[in-house]
């Protein structure tokens, strides 16, 4: 039989944030032999990340570059999509089944968890309605487990989850929904999504007096699964996906190319509105690394474009060709 565990991804934590405000996750690293680091992929940003750890290759393999990209064929960016099926290269589960057909999987809440393999699926989806509304509400595998977690818990907090709102209700929801999956399929592995130090620290900054308490808030949560899936014979395991730290500046590449006069835009009720697809080269920019699409005006500057971002302060490296 094989043995069950619970990856826990408490996304946001680094090792400087591990101490007296989170005294469940520092005795759980003192008993299992202390904190081990990663070195992350880049990006290092949620889809591409959790890409690489379920299927032990980088993004140039699995596909997953950012958490969106310019689909070639509409040329819009597409951000957040949830299909598995973006995913090039096999994930854990699948691994594991080829060596033993008794493994399960549930995803709870880890991305790219629509049309996958995995036995149990719980992952945030908005209800969209024909008036442009967009209501709270998640999806799952099987279809009626929705209807059992919205009874037990109430509906999914989206926007306790997302935005300016985001908290701790969230995360909890989670790991109530964790707690409840597994004791009702007992599935080989479980993955387990706790949001809530992300959008703390890039809200506020690493440094910021609030910080304690929301590492003491998560740091309940994990012990809430820790101790159920001890209790029944799950080995967790805690992992990180990135830390935050201090930033002092930015880089603005489509200011770069609207210098270069490639950026195409119109004006709508006073404001102006950019049309990726027609522009001569746009930038999709996502926390570390920018993916610039040329049009055909850009391809045929390209070397003044590369030279231009090269020369910009605080880009390190221009890509292009082979090279990326």
């Amino acid at each position: 039989m094989p043995r069950r565990i619970a990856i826990i991804d408490i996304v946001g934590l680094s090792p400087a944030l591990i101490g007296p405000h989170t005294p469940t996750i520092a005795s759980f690293a003192r008993e299992r032999g202390g904190v081990r680091t990663m070195r992350p992929t880049l990006p290092a940003v949620t889809t591409s990340v959790q890409a690489s750890m379920l299927t032990g290759v980088g993004p140039d393999e699995h596909g997953i570059v950012g958490n969106g990209w310019m689909d070639p064929g509409s040329r819009e960016v597409a951000l957040w999509k949830q299909s598995d099926g973006l995913v090039e290269a096999e994930r854990l589960w699948d691994t594991a089944r080829r060596r033993d057909d008794s493994v399960t999987c549930a995803n709870i809440c880890w991305w790219y968890a629509m049309h996958t393999s995995c036995d149990v699926v719980v992952t945030p989806r908005p209800i969209y309605k024909a008036d442009g509304r967009k209501l709270p509400d998640c999806l799952t595998q099987p279809a009626d487990l929705r209807d059992r977690l919205t009874r037990a818990l109430g509906p999914f907090p989206l926007f306790r989850f997302w935005g300016p709102a985001a908290d701790i209700t969230s995360t909890r929801w989670i790991a109530d929904a964790a707690i409840k999956v597994e004791r009702e399929t007992s599935p080989t592995i479980t993955l387990v999504y706790l949001p809530h130090l992300d959008y703390g620290l890039q809200k506020l900054g690493p440094d910021h007096p609030d910080i304690p308490h929301q590492l003491r808030e998560v740091d309940h949560e994990v012990s809430r699964l820790l101790e159920h899936f001890l209790g029944r014979g799950v080995e967790p395991i805690l992992v990180s996906e990135y830390g935050i730290v201090p930033v002092t500046d930015a880089v603005a590449p489509n200011r770069v190319l609207r210098e270069l006069d490639l950026l195409y835009w119109r004006e709508e009720q006073g404001r102006e509105m950019v049309d990726p697809g027609t522009c001569g080269a746009f930038a999709v920019a996502d926390h570390q690394v920018a993916h610039v699409r040329l049009g055909r005006e850009g391809l045929a500057r390209r070397d003044e474009i590369v030279a231009r971002f090269a020369e910009t302060p605080g880009i390190a490296e221009v890509l292009h060709g082979d090279a990326r």
